[in-house]
């Protein structure tokens, strides 16, 4: 396109090199940028809408006035590219590499474990990267307060905490020696090789902790990019000179003076203004509006302003928050404290609002004049009585930043024509209170569900209400404030009296509809009043400091009310078994070996499948879904989308010269949709931004039918998948004739999106011959893949070539879907005969893909009075979703393994998959073994609360705990279960923290301590043979290397890694000779996916039986020179023509089931663990903060520590969102509300425990696995339910204090709304309640 003559010139530098862009697009943003045009790959897209970090970049700024150089992170994004003009940006690719030198920080996170998958790993080098540019030497809060807005969903953070920690200089023993405690010195060993590769075995030392202090290079901040002279010179030069910036639709204008701004924004008064696009970009990027001008106001000096008056500070709407807070820290200890109220009021809502990117992009103004609702400074602001300076051509004044401005009153807004300036924040007085609150469902970088500031002012030396503002966001679609209640309320004595009347005016004043936004409205209902009681309580704490001997000591119980939770740097301990002595040091089995791929990681060179370069011709598909849970499709019209220019197809059914899919699941939908997300056609165009806009011309006309939503729906309806399915031993009806007791009760536990950070993808390149074509896809199952392919494109499977290097985090949701995914790129390829790119934008993979199964269970329970458990009767349901998928192995797994770690010898389990109309659900972590198992500790819990026993006592007494039968026949060893059980109750030391914590629960009333400790008997495998098979290729090449190929993908659980260390041990050679190869269905036909756990291990089988293949044909060469070299001897078998090459099988383990007799030898091996966690609850907010976890497993012969507990861990994270806040949330025609970070919270870095310790039991075996080893991929994700039960605990002893019954059902996850309400006390009792059905709710349970 040829530029306009206007359009000036985009001067920026990435990594020390400028950049020139004549042709920008206000409309580009930087990570596109970075990505397409730079080839810059290593800055990942994980959401598009700031939330997730995977995009962070650091930016760096000159000042010409200031002189000073200004470095931030930043989430590219939402970083429009014009706004970059004369900055200098460094992405992770410029931070180090493995080429020439790595940076500390990419050393340290990859040899500390802090990688799996490895996709949100350049964003987190970047963040961190960002503070030591800022704070060399950062304090442990810095450090995590600069990850509030990353996530990851691989490690569990604490490996990420650990390795950067080493930059602090409180938390390193060898700082400043030139050393560090969590680094280790690369070294190549090549000792001589062994004649044998004996079983490895241990030694009988215990290894503390996954990194052992080494000499290392310390930082050289000569290897950071000085900011480039000529940036300096080009910002002096520019002061003067507005930029504009011309794309096809949109201009971009970037004033120098306020004046010309004004001018501007008279000319163009709907423009938006635009500083940091973290408002204006969301409305761009999820609502689809357009704006033709952009104004961007960053250059304007007058909007930085920041001074004193001698009753306040006045800050520029353009200061970034980061800079306010820094600001504020400044300002807040140079003056008196009874001045600084409301400035520590800010700091305080200041350290949870958003991540740390966004908070640098995030300007003042851009937040105060969008006014969201949940946002949290404006109710600050308001509450602090803040006056906005606005400006237009010819005129100047100011209003106050009240609640009919944040309400969007037309009398006290802005008039389109105005910019705000500056704010002016007034110093808090002597006899006034300034207090805020909010409650998140996490606690850092997540909206609030409700917020509150409140101010009251005092007549002087009184109690007396003279003044009071009480501000509330998350309520409505505004700020909204209780007028009527504060003139009610002036003149009334601060007391209990007016206590109690402020909270029925509050309740009377504010109305929540039942059917709100948001939903959880009874919960919002009891903050208003919850959080005017903590202001009370604050209030009153704050007279008794000004008027000690006025005020009584407020009572210790009373006390716990105030104060809300602060988060700690988490530490954790790793122990484990060391190798033995004798073990030569070249052997890693057994070792924590780095992940094979962390350096690439950390660097940015690891290359996932959307990183792949542009191919020749290549076209980019967007889908088109649906927008009914159930419907006939009367008709489609592609008309308007194929004449926009740029758009070369559409595809759809019809185009498929093969079988749209299968039997169960299509590829396009034909005449009927079944679910809102439905895939129905795909738009083909040059870029991905043409098809993505031509999508919304589709048009479709639906005739609807009913929709079945939820479990309920599905029962009365009969709808299904498959039969059936029960397990059963013993004589249950018999049992329940002769117990002491029974109950019967239900639970529900909701489903989970499996949120990897790399979204669905795949590239399909057809080739030019014989049908040939090559696919490369982020899948757990190429074979899959390449089968699928096969049928839709109607040719054999020896034509596909199905490639992948790796995938950004899988957890089962790559298995069946990716299939189909990757088959509809390959009609869109087929049809067009060019290559084609289909990537998922976040939104669209969260309601296209189904997750983990909802779940319904319910219960009946016989038991004697000491606890023993003689009878159990169980009913499970899932909500299969739309098709069936892997839903009936799914409730095969719950139904064999509902009794979890419990012998009970009458015991019957029966279980349906119900077919929904919602996205098919589908293989998650622990494959319906979490959901099962959680509902038999609640049942188990449930005869405890009973009994009124302790729930440990109950639970022990029904272990199993030798050789037990399971409920399909099964005979198992559970010994180690037990061992298990007693070492976590020691090294956990519960009985001491028990008795503390109900000491302290007797002096707390309104914050509660609870503890909990589960069992885990999990199930590793499938239950058939084949599918525990595998086969590998090795190859030795002349010069000694050896290149190894295998059937599973590397998903970030470290397979490739074992793999390594396995050909390392078998053929006893150093792992530098080793490299693996991707995983291709060329060398490696026909592989099961990888799944089910035990993928790492059946592959290493494979491996372990080409490599002794191999071994055993050198044999004569070795025993000819024995002192020889590697080298030598692969010579020496190349002359003698041995083969070099060996194919290696592993047939699977032994496994089956009968499920018309509901028996089999169906698990290959249990993994057996235990858990214990502590927890610590606000009764008032129901937020809760994870104190301690202490972790036990039997992992036998680790082959790898370091990746065996780093999947602990990361299960253990995940586990932890799945029943404490991940939550999934549809609207009662079967929409999915909750499609991207801001609306679906995983487990951040505030959620880890503050202390979080593994062990791995010594001396264990299993004779089953590859070197007596265990799979640990998902089997920690569960023993996060101790948390859920510690939280329970902890509610328990609020609702014994308040009187309520002990037995009271909690459904998962427990998060802050459901804790909340079952704290139960006068201010839940007094808020209006809404009878279910009488009116239409926002989102239905569809457990």
């Amino acid at each position: 396109m040829a530029c306009p003559p206007r359009s000036d010139e985009l001067i920026f530098f990435v990594n020390g090199k400028k950049v020139i862009e004549r042709c920008a697009d206000p409309e580009e943003l930087l990570l596109n940028y970075l990505r397409k045009c730079l080839r810059l790959t290593g800055t990942k897209y994980g959401c598009g809408i700031g939330g997730c970090g995977a995009c962070t970049v650091m930016v760096s700024t000159y000042n010409p006035d200031s002189k000073k150089i200004r470095h931030f992170p930043a989430n590219s994004c939402l970083l429009p590219l014009c706004s970059l003009y004369g900055a200098a940006v460094t992405t992770v690719e410029g931070v180090g590499n493995t080429r020439t030198k790595l940076h500390p920080i990419q050393r340290r996170l990859a040899k500390c474990h802090g990688s799996q998958c490895g996709f949100c790993t350049p964003g987190m080098v970047m963040s961190m990267y960002s503070l030591l540019r800022n704070h060399p030497e950062p304090t442990m809060e810095q450090i995590s307060a600069a990850l509030d807005g990353n996530l990851c969903r691989c490690t569990g953070y604490r490996p990420i905490i650990d390795s950067f920690s080493a930059f602090a200089q409180e938390s390193c023993p060898l700082s400043g020696s030139g050393k560090c405690c969590l680094d280790q010195e690369d070294e190549k060993r090549r000792e001589k090789e062994e004649d044998l590769a004996p079983e490895p075995k241990r030694g009988d030392r215990m290894c503390s902790g996954l990194c052992q202090p080494e000499d290392f290079q310390p930082r050289d901040p000569t290897q950071d990019y000085i900011f480039p002279p000529e940036l300096m010179r080009i910002a002096e030069e520019s002061k003067q000179r507005t930029l504009v910036f011309i794309g096809e639709r949109t201009t971009w204008i970037s004033p120098v003076a306020l004046q010309e701004l004004l001018g501007l924004k008279a000319k163009y008064p709907m423009a938006p203004l635009v500083v940091g696009n973290t408002s204006i970009g969301l409305d761009v990027k999820k609502l689809g509006i357009w704006y033709p001008v952009i104004l961007h106001p960053a250059r304007v000096p007058d909007l930085h302003v920041v001074y004193r008056t001698h009753n306040g500070i006045v800050i520029g709407a353009a200061t970034h928050l980061a800079q306010l807070r820094d600001i504020l820290l400044n300002v807040v200890p140079e003056l008196p404290a009874e001045k600084t109220k409301i400035y520590r009021t800010l700091l305080k809502q200041l350290r949870t609002l958003a991540g740390e990117q966004i908070r640098n992009l995030a300007s003042l103004g851009g937040h105060i004049v969008s006014r969201g609702s949940p946002w949290d400074l404006n109710p600050v602001l308001a509450a602090g009585k803040a006056i906005l300076n606005l400006a237009s051509t010819g005129r100047r004044r100011q209003i106050p930043l009240n609640g009919e401005f944040l309400a969007r009153l037309p009398e006290a807004d802005l008039f389109p024509e105005e910019v705000i300036v500056s704010v002016f924040i007034p110093f808090s007085k002597k006899d006034e209170f300034v207090s805020a609150f909010r409650q998140a469902e996490r606690r850092k970088n997540a909206l609030s569900v409700t917020n509150s500031a409140m101010q009251v002012r005092f007549h002087p030396g009184t109690d007396v209400i003279e003044g009071l503002t009480i501000l509330y966001g998350g309520i409505g679609c505004t700020t909204v404030s209780a007028p009527d209640t504060s003139q009610k309320l002036r003149g009334r004595k601060w007391d209990e009296q007016m206590l109690d009347e402020a909270c029925r005016l509050i309740l009377e004043e504010i109305q929540l509809s039942p059917s709100a936004v948001g939903g959880k409205v009874e919960y919002r209902r009891t903050l208003l009043v919850s959080f005017f009681f903590r202001f009370y309580l604050e209030v009153l704490q704050g007279l008794k400091c000004m008027y000690p001997s006025k005020y009584p000591d407020l009572p210790k119980e009373i006390l716990s009310a105030m104060g809300e939770f602060h988060d700690h740097p988490p530490r954790g301990v790793q122990e484990y078994q060391d190798v033995n002595p004798q073990q030569p040091p070249q052997d890693p089995v057994g070792r924590p070996v780095m992940h094979e791929s962390g350096l690439k990681h950390a660097t940015g060179e690891a290359i996932y499948t959307d990183d792949i370069g542009p191919i020749d011709g290549q076209l980019y598909m967007a889908p088109v879904t649906s927008t009914r849970a159930h419907a006939k499709i009367l008709s489609t019209d592609y008309s308007e989308a194929l004449e926009t220019p740029g758009v070369v197809a559409v595809v759809t059914a019809a185009d498929i010269p093969g079988e749209n899919g299968d039997e169960h699941e299509h590829v396009f939908a034909e005449d009927e949709v079944i679910y809102v997300g439905h895939i129905i056609c795909g738009v083909v165009a040059e870029t991905y931004e043409i098809a993505k806009e031509a999508t919304k011309k589709v048009k479709i006309v639906y005739e609807d039918l009913e929709p079945i939503l939820t479990i309920q729906d599905a029962i009365q309806h009969n709808s299904y998948f498959g039969e059936e399915k029960k397990v059963e031993k013993g004589n249950v009806e018999e049992a329940f004739r002769t117990v002491d007791r029974i109950i019967e009760g239900e639970n529900r536990v909701g489903g989970q999106i499996h949120f990897y950070m790399e979204t669905q993808c795949s590239v399909v390149i057809p080739r030019q011959e014989d049908n040939e074509v090559d696919i490369y896809v982020s899948t757990q199952d190429a074979s899959h893949v390449q089968a699928t392919v096969a049928t839709t494109l109607d040719i054999q499977s020896n034509r596909i070539r199905c490639h992948t290097t790796r995938v950004g985090g899988g957890f089962g949701g790559k298995i069946i879907i990716s299939s189909f995914l990757a088959a509809a790129t390959a009609v869109a390829a087929h049809k067009t005969g060019c290559p084609v790119r289909f990537v998922l934008e976040r939104d669209d993979d969260m309601f296209i893909c189904g997750g983990r199964h909802p779940f319904w269970g319910k219960y009946k329970v016989g038991f004697m009075n000491d606890g023993t458990i003689r009878a159990v009767d169980l009913e499970y349901y899932v909500n299969a979703g739309c098709t069936k998928d892997e839903s009936i192995w799914v409730i095969e797994w719950v139904v064999m393994n509902s009794p979890n770690a419990y012998d009970i010898p009458n015991f019957r389990c029966r279980g349906r998959a119900c077919k929904t109309n919602l996205p098919s659900n589908t293989a998650f972590r622990g494959f319906g073994f979490p959901q099962s198992a959680l509902i038999a500790e609640v049942w188990v819990s449930a005869v405890a609360d009973k009994l009124g026993l302790p729930h440990d006592k109950v639970r022990e007494m029904n272990l199993s705990k030798t050789v037990i039968l399971t409920p399909f026949k099964e005979e198992v060893d559970a010994t180690n279960l037990g061992v298990c059980w007693k070492e976590c109750l020691e090294r956990s030391d519960y009985y001491s923290r028990r008795k503390a914590i109900e000491q302290f629960n007797k002096q707390n009333y309104w914050k509660k301590k609870g503890i909990a400790i589960v069992p885990m008997f999990f199930p590793v495998g499938f239950s058939s043979t084949f599918y525990h098979q595998a086969a590998a290729l090795v190859n030795i090449y002349l010069d000694g290397s050896v290149l190894v190929l295998c059937g599973g993908c590397e998903l970030g659980q470290g397979l490739y890694t074992k793999v390594l260390q396995v050909a390392s041990h078998e053929l006893k050679i150093p792992l530098s000779y080793i490299h693996i190869f991707e995983r291709s269905t060329v060398p490696i036909p026909n592989a099961i996916s990888t799944a089910g756990s035990t993928a790492t291990e059946v592959n290493c089988k494979a491996v372990q039986n080409a490599c002794r293949t191999l071994r055993k044909r050198l044999e004569p060469a070795i025993k000819e020179n024995p002192e020889g070299k590697w080298e030598d001897w692969i010579k020496k078998a190349f002359e003698e023509s041995i083969n070099l090459s060996a194919t290696g099988f592993f047939k699977g383990y032994y496994a089956h089931i009968d499920w018309e007799t509901g028996e089999g030898h169906a698990i290959p091996y249990f993994v057996f663990g235990a858990g214990c966690s502590e927890v610590e609850v606000d009764c008032l907010t129901g937020d809760h903060k994870n104190l301690q976890t202490d972790i036990v497993m039997d992992a036998c012969y680790s082959i790898n520590p370091g990746v065996d507990i780093g999947q602990i861990e990361g299960g253990f994270i995940q586990g932890l969102g799945l029943f404490t806040q991940e939550e999934i949330k549809f609207s009662p025609e079967g929409e999915q509300y909750t499609r991207g970070p801001d609306t679906y919270k995983i487990p951040a870095v505030c959620d880890v425990p503050e202390l979080f310790r593994i062990y791995l039991l010594p001396n264990t075996r299993n004779p089953l696995a590859i070197y007596s080893s265990k799979s640990m991929g998902e089997a920690g994700l569960f023993l996060a339910a101790s948390v859920f039960f510690a939280i329970k605990d902890a509610v328990a002893a609020a609702r014994k204090q308040r009187g309520l019954n002990a037995v009271f059902t909690l459904d998962s996850p427990l998060n802050v709304a459901r804790i909340r309400m079952a704290c139960a006390d006068h201010f839940t009792e007094m808020i209006p309640k809404d009878e279910p059905g009488t009116f239409k709710p926002w989102a239905i349970d569809i457990n």
